[in-house]
């Protein structure tokens, strides 16, 4: 728990390096726009076939079909699954596009300020990002549409789409985190070696995704924290293992 909270706190300190915070905002918006768009211009047919399908169940539709207020709370708990349903939509789109654009971005500037004693061995590729965002994103949805019915149980459909976004979220940044100074079996190994704290840290993160305002910055500051802990975690590893680390830049000596 102190790796993941140490995350949380550099992460927020890196909010205010030069050029981080534009990258904070950018993918959110961008995610916001489009599926608030697409909600506007499907609303009335996604109300209405899932409203069908559910008259469809042999242990509800007759009570649906013959009694008015059946009918109604139907309709209210189908409007408000699905629009809790558009915000991890919302946030699985901002965090792809963190992971291909604005987190190799911001990668560069706070690991050369926080991390730059360690050596960039390039394990991963900006082509090898894209692609396992886009396998995560794919699985995410996946996920989502298996658990459909979840949403119609109070309760039950939030507990899902936290724990499939802190999948995601592990997935997707934790290979962009390592991919410039992890070498190949590095990358391969210390996800699995964190397993578990970046579960924990991609939870934390999916829970932000439900606070107001938050949650527009929620999937950059996921990134920035998978960032600190991963990068840490590879501080430590190398340590441990007597793998000698850069030196650090020398400070430039004034001239009397």
């Amino acid at each position: 728990m102190r790796e993941i909270l140490l995350a949380f706190g550099r992460a927020l300190r890196s909010l205010g390096r030069k050029g981080v915070f534009i990258h904070l905002v950018w993918p959110s918006l961008v995610a916001l726009v489009v599926w608030m768009t697409i909600a506007v211009l499907s609303w009335s047919t996604l109300v209405d076939t899932i409203v069908s399908w559910i008259q469809g169940w042999a242990f509800v539709g007759e009570w649906i079909a013959t009694s008015e207020i059946g009918a109604t709370a139907t309709l209210i708990v189908v409007e408000i699954a699905l629009a809790l349903a558009f915000l991890p939509l919302i946030y699985v789109t901002a965090a792809l596009l963190v992971a291909v654009f604005a987190l190799p971005l911001m990668l560069e500037r706070v690991a050369l300020k926080d991390y730059g004693e360690l050596e960039l061995r390039r394990g991963g590729s900006n082509l090898g990002s894209a692609w396992n965002a886009i396998i995560a994103g794919l699985l995410f949805l996946l996920g989502m549409v298996v658990s459909l019915p979840l949403w119609l149980i109070p309760g039950a459909g939030l507990v899902a789409s936290v724990v499939l976004t802190a999948w995601l979220n592990q997935r997707a940044f934790g290979y962009d985190a390592l991919m410039l100074h992890a070498d190949r079996e590095e990358l391969k190994r210390l996800p699995r070696v964190q397993r578990t704290s970046m579960l924990l840290l991609g939870g934390g993160c999916a829970l932000l995704a439900y606070v107001p305002f938050v949650n527009l910055v929620a999937p950059a500051f996921c990134g920035l924290a998978f960032v600190h802990l991963m990068l840490e975690a590879l501080r430590r590893e190398r340590i441990e293992r007597g793998v000698t680390v850069l030196d650090a830049p020398p400070v430039p000596q004034s001239r009397e």
